[in-house]
């Protein structure tokens, strides 16, 4: 019965809006994850017809063992649509059990009242939006090459093209290095290239604000992941600078601190310092933090952006609270993040993203945090246009922003139009830093030199600068 009890837990933190399915999900311990989550998904499907039927019988009035109506929801759907519940007889079985003919008759009305052949057609429909999202696969740059990968990836049978016009095709993506869009129905879960850590599933926008940060690859280099787990970013941060420098990936909660360090260890992440800790409770004085220099900020935000393959589900669930209380916490512990990390003495470079739509959250907080005390004191400014992947078409909201002009220096994508989930980008730059590491772009040319065997060791070109001076003379 403990496995319907996480399930249930996880249903509680979804109705509370603790996040998106798939950051749940990400808390529940691997070894009970897969099927966790196969049931959470399920029940979230047929929840409306299973809704029904459990009003319909008065389980939840008639059964006080039976303590929420989302452990109804968790027994309800195994009794009715996967065989049986999976527990050994109890008081809470029991319960169901008394009541199992009367809910197999109101399922059975149900369908004819919905016109519906089979159990099947009582599930709610996926977001069309989602279908318009390719699966898209990061490649682990601590792991191998992309060019490594493609070959990979054909041997597999997969031939580049549009990936929407076979389930085998790919393509490398416009945006970001090392970034492959397959068929939104490619699965690769199992694949081992993913169980190896080799290539990590991420979405093309999630993978927007390490590559904005652009930290450098050097040995001196420190940086932080405010908000780290599930981990994709902060892995994505690590893949740019080649394992090099060190990286401090902030985690407060426990168990999601647990499925950050899993997920940096198949990643190979050698770099990395994962800390059990609140951002916002570390001192900008601590020695370890002194050097830091990038910082990127993930916060807690309404998710309202994340329409991938799962969250439609909740979409009925879910409130219009574009000018709620929830989003005003949120914006002022968003601002709250930003504040902090302009504290830091030697930070020259904060991204802020979330993967929400509302302006309240996105250029409202910028707009502000600009203005903040902490911005002044210490020269910051937005990032201009060609510092924020100049190549991508969608920008901020104008009218959202106290100086229309400044929409440019922020990145937005829209589901359903981008072909990604929805997200904002921002970069804050400190004034008198920006010429001490190129851009995003640069790193990308440089990193396609040297793949193409075109970048040479910098002592070797200063031997041949030396030699043509030699023979010049």
């Amino acid at each position: 019965m403990n496995f319907y009890f996480e399930a249930v837990t996880v249903l509680d933190k979804l109705d509370a809006k603790k996040g998106s399915i798939k950051s749940v999900i990400a808390s529940v311990p691997e070894k009970n994850r897969k099927r966790t989550a196969a049931l959470v998904i399920e029940t979230l499907k047929y929840k409306q017809a299973l809704n029904d039927v459990i009003d319909t019988t008065k389980l939840l009035t008639q059964e006080r063992k039976i303590t929420s109506r989302n452990l109804a929801l968790v027994l309800v759907h195994d009794l009715l649509l996967a065989g049986g519940i999976q527990a050994g007889e109890g008081p809470i079985k029991q319960a169901v059990l008394r009541h199992r003919t009367r809910l197999q008759s109101e399922l059975t009305r149900l369908k004819i009242k919905r016109g519906a052949k089979s159990n099947h057609e009582l599930a709610q429909t996926d977001d069309s939006r989602a279908a318009s999202i390719p699966r898209y696969v990061r490649v682990n740059g601590t792991r191998w090459s992309s060019k490594e990968a493609l070959k990979a990836f054909k041997a597999q049978g997969y031939e580049q093209g549009d990936p929407f016009s076979s389930k085998k095709a790919f393509k490398q993506d416009d945006h970001i290095p090392d970034l492959f869009a397959f068929h939104p129905n490619a699965r690769f879960t199992d694949d081992p290239l993913y169980l190896s850590g080799k290539i990590i599933l991420q979405d093309k926008a999630s993978c927007f604000p390490a590559h904005v940060l652009a930290p450098p690859a050097r040995d001196d280099s420190v940086v932080i992941d405010a908000t780290a787990a599930p981990g994709n970013k902060t892995s994505h941060l690590c893949a740019i600078m080649q394992n090099k420098g060190k990286l401090f990936a902030f985690e407060r909660d426990r168990k999601r601190f647990s499925t950050l360090k899993t997920m940096l260890s198949r990643a190979h992440c050698s770099n990395i310092e994962a800390v059990n800790s609140d951002f916002l409770t570390v001192s900008p004085d601590d020695p370890r933090f002194s050097g830091v220099t990038h910082i990127l900020l993930d916060p807690s935000c309404s998710g309202s952006g994340i329409v991938n393959r799962l969250d439609h589900l909740l979409d009925n669930e879910q409130e219009n609270d574009v000018n709620s209380e929830r989003l005003n916490k949120l914006a002022g512990f968003q601002l709250k993040m930003i504040r902090h990390a302009m504290t830091f003495p030697s930070v020259q470079r904060i991204v802020y993203s979330t993967c929400s739509v509302h302006a309240i959250e996105n250029e409202h907080v910028v707009r502000e945090a600009i203005k903040t005390e902490e911005a002044t004191k210490g020269r910051f400014r937005l990032g201009h246009r060609k510092e924020v992947l100049p190549s991508w078409h969608r920008r901020g909201i104008p009218e959202e922003m106290d100086d229309p002009a400044d929409a440019e220096s922020v990145i937005r994508c829209s589901p359903g139009e981008d072909a990604t989930n929805g997200f904002f980008v921002s970069l804050f730059v400190r004034t008198g830093s920006e010429n001490t590491e190129g851009s995003a772009e640069d790193a990308v040319k440089r990193k396609t030199r040297e793949e193409d065997g075109e970048a040479q060791p910098a002592a070797k070109r200063r031997r041949k600068k030396k030699n043509k001076t030699s023979v010049s003379s």
